[in-house]
């Protein structure tokens, strides 16, 4: 099947929403979303309603780049950062599956996004 503009923008889109759901859940439900993720406590709530804001920014900026430029640059930086960033962590320090799971899940879409973007447009630096 041959990728066109139009499959880049729903896998785009599909990212988005995914932040949009983590801050959703880190937000409004921050200790039934601690709880899950397998930590214990949520405190000080302030930091977690903090990463639930930056996962809206991130989402926003997403779709504000991809829309405006038609690159994914930041959705890159964001992806890989948080894969190398979770995994590292995990590997240094004690950490529920949650943190394990999420790297895994940053890094696939990363390189699914990158590969997409890449065979749609023809580039290969997230322009």
């Amino acid at each position: 099947m041959l990728l066109k503009p139009v499959h880049e923008r729903i896998l785009i889109v599909l990212i988005a929403l995914h932040s949009v759901a983590v801050g959703i859940m880190l937000m409004f439900f921050a200790e039934w979303a601690v709880g899950f993720a397998g930590w214990t406590g949520a405190e000080p709530i302030f930091f977690i309603w903090q990463a639930g804001a930056f996962h809206f920014v991130l989402a926003a900026g997403y779709l504000v780049e991809h829309l405006r430029h038609r690159s994914i640059t930041l959705l890159l930086i964001a992806k890989t950062t948080a894969f190398v960033f979770l995994l590292g962590g995990s590997l240094l320090a004690d950490t529920p599956w949650s943190v394990w799971f999420s790297g895994f899940a940053d890094g696939t879409m990363a390189l699914v996004a990158y590969l997409v973007h890449h065979t749609v447009s023809g580039r290969a630096d997230g322009s």
